[in-house]
């Protein structure tokens, strides 16, 4: 009988939806015109970007002229923070947490070389960041504040509504990266007090290398790419037309059906959770708790005491259960995460912290076989210690 196969690394990449490969495919091999091209083929591509477009500014509630299409989220994090600071002609002081996603938080490395005074907001043991830390920490100099939506790693749900108004009183850009919130209410920008906002197609059952970028009209901007005058200018490069209708389509998926699919992804998350801490000693969950309300649906971090995360990874490979240790992105650097520095976790835990992460295509049959095989996974690896 062959292993099963479990994948539980949805917050890394999610797998394509057959309906979004379905409206992408007529890009690929049919309408595959360049949209800036004044032919029949370059005009269809066009208004399939504009369609894209015009579905993705109706979910946030925004004008379609507010999208701009980017590669990856990586690339539209860097177009928010490196944009709009280097655009502000006397404020040199930016903002962010102590938590943020690697590709919100080099970008800032990347300020400070500029000479940009940087403040990093630390986080509660849970991982929340404190609206009031953020008011504290302006100055007369802000020109830009960013926090994640949803926690990457831990799975905590930020109050980003409540900073938006801050930072709106203030007249302050406020920036949030939502890839991993994108099923998560509010997702209307003007509810959320919002300047900028980040989503992406791996994280939606969508294609990857596909970004957007909501940039609320009024606000300054300067592009980090250069060449074409596409994207209002802000983003040069040819439009990877398949990839912008499979990222419309997908969030359109998503939000038509969120209730029923984070009722699904928080049952299958608490069985797991509260299996593992019952038939397992010596673990513990990371993050708010699942009964909180704030924490992702799909997310379930633990820690596992005495265990080498790298080292269960691969044993949980060989068994066909495929998760991650801490976030994909800081796989393979000896470097601890920030997030679970952040949140305080003992120096021997940081390595023996697991993610599982959920999708839609997940089962019950999924838990039950991790919840199976994982205590002697976990049992034979602490006797070699």
């Amino acid at each position: 009988m062959p292993t099963p196969q479990v994948y539980l690394d949805n917050a890394s990449t999610t797998p394509t939806d057959p309906r979004v490969l379905k409206a992408m495919l007529p890009y690929f091999s049919e309408e595959y015109g360049n949209p800036e091209s004044l032919h029949t083929k370059g005009k269809n591509a066009l208004i399939a970007i504009d369609n894209a477009r015009e579905t993705i500014a109706e979910i946030l509630n925004c004008r379609p002229s507010e999208i701009i299409f980017c590669g990856t989220a990586t690339e539209a994090n860097n177009l928010a923070i490196l944009g709009t600071a280097r655009a502000t002609t006397q404020n040199i002081h930016v903002i962010t947490s102590s938590i943020e996603h690697s590709a919100v938080r080099n970008p800032f490395e990347q300020l400070e070389k500029e000479g940009f005074s940087v403040t990093h907001v630390s986080s509660d043991k849970e991982g929340f960041i404190n609206p009031q830390d953020i008011k504290k920490a302006i100055t007369p100099q802000t020109t830009l504040v960013s926090i994640m939506y949803a926690n990457n790693e831990i799975g905590t749900i930020e109050p980003i509504k409540e900073i938006g108004k801050i930072c709106q009183h203030h007249k302050i850009i406020f920036h949030t990266d939502a890839c991993q919130a994108a099923a998560m209410d509010p997702l209307d920008v003007n509810e959320l007090n919002l300047s900028l906002l980040t989503l992406n197609g791996s994280k939606i059952h969508g294609p990857k290398g596909i970004g957007i970028l909501y940039v609320k009209q009024g606000i300054k901007i300067e592009p980090i790419i250069f060449g074409g005058s596409h994207e209002k200018g802000l983003r040069a490069g040819t439009h990877n037309v398949p990839g912008i209708v499979g990222f419309a389509e997908a969030l359109k998926i998503l939000r038509e059906e969120k209730d029923k699919g984070n009722a699904h992804l928080i049952l299958l998350r608490d069985k797991l959770i509260e299996g593992i801490l019952k038939t397992i000693p010596d673990t513990y969950l990371n993050g708010p708790s699942p009964s909180s309300n704030k924490r992702l649906p799909a997310n379930a971090s633990i820690t596992f005491k005495e265990i080498n995360g790298q080292e269960l990874l691969l044993q949980m490979d060989e068994a066909g259960i495929y998760v991650s240790s801490g976030a994909a992105c800081s796989a393979g650097t000896e470097k601890p995460s920030a997030t679970l520095c952040s949140i305080g976790l003992p120096q021997n835990s940081l390595h023996g912290t697991i993610r599982f992460s959920f999708g839609r295509q997940n089962t019950e049959n999924d838990v039950a076989y991790v919840l199976k095989t994982l205590p002697e996974i976990v049992k034979k690896l602490r006797q070699r210690t």
